[in-house]
């Protein structure tokens, strides 16, 4: 189905999300029409973030908010979904557009399955009607399907669409660029090469597969990495937890933009913390690249700022490799929590790889190299 049929049908204007690879179709148009823009379109820092703005334009204009996520984020919108919009709290309607990854029957990510297995089950729990979107979905079903959900929304709950793979089409090109000069799997490279074999936590998405192939070129093992293909936000938090349990090893977390702005709270756990043996450097190109390259508001932010705010003892930004081979050198011997952000551009290879070993493997294998 043509994506601008399908918000044409659901007949909002206004829409927050986080983007998905899934619905890159419907994120491409939405920020060809509207851009940025609060009154009609915001990428939030994560879902649960989107339900509550979301349910604030429901207060203020008493019109349906559009909420689209990727099935991953399910989880972040439970508690508002459940204490906030339910029939019995405040009675908030809201429409959900559900990028379903994992699908059962459709081959994916590790990360993905069992999610995929419980879409459907957990907005059903949640009391949302879902309404299945394909590609062999007619614009005769979906407004059939919107109808029903006009009666549904009158009463003050919520429904989905859960879209499959491929089941929007004819989204405008857009183009994601930004002014910063070094590759992020460049940038990762010189990581490796300071860290050598002290154990890494990378962030979900291309950084984890870009590290996988580094080591892979480089012939080294895998057993210092611990890649965190799924849970978005949560990998300095994971660095943390094996930071303070192994204090004689220096933990590197290598993270992303959007995943430290969807959990933003975690900086200020590792800041009051302090442990000394970890150092976390954020690449920061102001984009939700590995799903399509939308933008994160952390080209705006000062992450620095932020986390001395939250008590990081060091914390720099570098714009170049000169400054990031210096930055990385004085973290290392550094006993003190640092932060290392660092500028990157837009843009991966298009060969780039998946990880050839499976997360147990992983997981295994790191831990018995950190034991």
């Amino acid at each position: 189905m043509k994506v601008e049929k399908f918000v044409e049908i659901i007949g909002a204007d206004f829409y927050t999300g986080v983007p998905d690879s899934q619905l890159k179709a419907l994120c491409n148009y939405l920020m060809d029409r509207y851009g940025i823009d609060p009154k009609h379109h915001v990428i939030a820092a994560n879902e649960g973030n989107c339900t509550a703005l979301a349910a604030g334009y429901h207060l203020a204009t008493g019109k349906i908010p559009v909420v689209y996520l990727q099935n991953s984020g399910e989880g972040n919108i439970i508690n508002p979904v459940a204490s906030l919009l339910n029939d019995k709290v405040y009675a908030i309607p809201t429409v959900f557009i559900v990028g379903w990854r994992g699908e059962p029957g459709v081959h994916d990510e590790p990360q993905h399955i069992y999610q995929g297995e419980v879409t459907v089950k957990l907005l059903e729990d949640m009391d949302i009607r879902t309404f299945i979107v394909g590609a062999d979905t007619t614009e005769a079903d979906l407004s059939s399907a919107m109808e029903e959900f006009r009666g549904i929304l009158e009463k003050g709950k919520d429904v989905a669409f859960v879209i499959r793979k491929g089941a929007l089409t004819d989204a405008p090109k857009v183009e994601y660029k930004n002014n910063n000069t070094m590759l992020r799997e460049e940038i990762i490279r010189h990581i490796v090469a300071v860290s050598k074999e002290d154990p890494i936590v990378s962030t979900t998405g291309k950084a984890s597969r870009e590290l996988f192939e580094i080591r892979e070129a480089n012939g080294q093992s895998h057993k210092y990495d611990f890649l965190t293909v799924g849970s978005m936000g949560h990998s300095s938090s994971i660095a943390l937890g094996v930071a303070v349990q192994k204090p004689d090893r220096k933990v590197w977390c290598i993270d992303g933009d959007g995943a430290v702005l969807m959990h933003m709270g975690s900086m200020a756990v590792l800041g009051a913390n302090k442990p000394s043996n970890l150092v976390h450097v954020v690449i920061n190109n102001a984009a939700h690249e590995t799903v399509g390259g939308m933008p994160t508001v952390a080209g705006s932010i000062d992450l620095v700022g932020i986390a001395k705010s939250c008590g990081y003892p060091n914390a720099v930004c570098v714009n170049s490799f000169t400054e990031l081979d210096r930055e990385l050198e004085e973290a290392k011997i550094k006993n003190e929590l640092s932060l290392i952000e660092v500028k990157c551009s837009i843009g991966a290879r298009e060969d780039l790889g998946r990880p050839t070993t499976t997360a147990l493997e992983n997981k295994k294998n790191f831990m018995e190299y950190l034991s």
